[in-house]
């Protein structure tokens, strides 16, 4: 009897540890600004291309004749050029303060332009938030029609239009005051009228086009908002209160923040074209004392120098005026 050969194991050959290695890092090559803008270019070069024209707008008559502002520092002569005419320092700026006329026409320009502002802000507001509201399509759109269309209106028209309806003896307002037995006012002649006249034909003639701008904003609100209101059993009222004038506030703040940086820089045009010997007490602004000054009186220096103060105190206000609107709102232009 044979006997089995033993069976004979060998034993598993367990794997060596190995230590972990970290992944691979992957290189990526970063792009330099001049390959970004290369790549952006080429992608959207007809982009680019709109934008030349304004850039040049810009550049040809806005910041090239910034450097102009130096004839303000000098004795400047046409003869001489803005180059070679001589420094003074600031004896322009000393005879600007020291017309006792200056103080009249800063506080004549903050008076008008800051009543200009409180009148026309909220009156677009309203006007946008009352179409809003309107349900019949047709009569929202004849009304939006009619208040538009004076902005098309030129400001020589529209000064014409009130000399016809408010001259002292043929106006409109005259004569009928005149069918009553009733003297007639004369608002062209007194400066107490003066500001009012302004600023509600201007308030006429551009509160139809402002309130376009509120009524874009109006539109982007999402509508589950006023679904919610809805359901909530919220009024009109709430529902303005709590929904829209929320939800256009940030619109309203930019624009009042450009409206008050552009408070020293009233227009020219219009309060020069209803100006008069009667009510120059109220109606001589810096504006106008400046193309008084520099173009009929050839003072070419202190007018500059009255223009530049005009826009260093704009640029004040507007970073005032920002960086409140930034607490109080939380929005602004930066």
């Amino acid at each position: 009897m044979t006997s089995a050969p033993p069976v004979t194991t060998t034993p598993t050959r367990r794997p060596a540890r190995t230590t972990p290695q970290p992944p691979a890092r992957v290189t990526t090559r970063r792009r330099t600004v001049g390959q970004r803008w290369r790549i952006a270019l080429r992608r959207h070069w007809q982009l680019y291309l709109l934008t030349l024209a304004p850039l040049a707008y810009f550049a040809i008559f806005k910041y090239v004749p910034i450097s102009n502002a130096i004839i303000a520092f000098k004795d400047y002569s046409p003869v001489l050029g803005v180059w070679g005419s001589p420094w003074n320092g600031f004896a322009n700026f000393q005879a600007m303060l020291q017309n006792p006329q200056f103080p009249t026409l800063v506080s004549n320009t903050l008076i008008l332009s800051g009543y200009a502002v409180l009148a026309s802000f909220p009156i677009p507001i309203i006007l946008a938030l009352a179409l809003n509201e309107v349900r019949h399509r047709w009569f929202q759109k004849t009304v939006q029609m009619v208040t538009y269309a004076p902005y098309f209106i030129s400001t020589v028209v529209v000064v014409s239009m009130l000399i016809l309806i408010m001259a002292p003896r043929l106006g409109v307002i005259s004569q009928v005051f005149g069918f009553f037995g009733v003297p007639s006012p004369d608002l062209l002649g007194n400066p107490d009228y003066f500001r009012n006249i302004y600023v509600w034909s201007d308030v006429w003639q551009t509160a139809g086009y402002s309130a376009v701008i509120y009524m874009a904003a109006l539109s982007g609100i999402d509508p589950s908002l006023y679904e919610a209101a809805r359901m909530d059993g919220a009024s009109r009222l709430r529902k303005i209160w709590h929904v829209d004038i929320p939800g256009i506030m940030p619109t309203a703040m930019i624009v009042l923040i450009l409206s008050v940086g552009n408070i020293m820089a009233i227009g020219f045009e219009k309060v020069y074209l209803l100006q008069n010997p009667l009510n120059l007490g109220q109606s001589e602004i810096i504006a106008t004392y400046v193309y008084k000054l520099g173009i009929l009186n050839a003072d070419f220096g202190t007018a500059t120098a009255v223009g530049l103060f005009n826009s260093v105190v704009n640029l004040v206000l507007l970073l005032v005026v920002n960086w409140v609107a930034r607490r109080v709102s939380g929005s602004g232009l930066w």
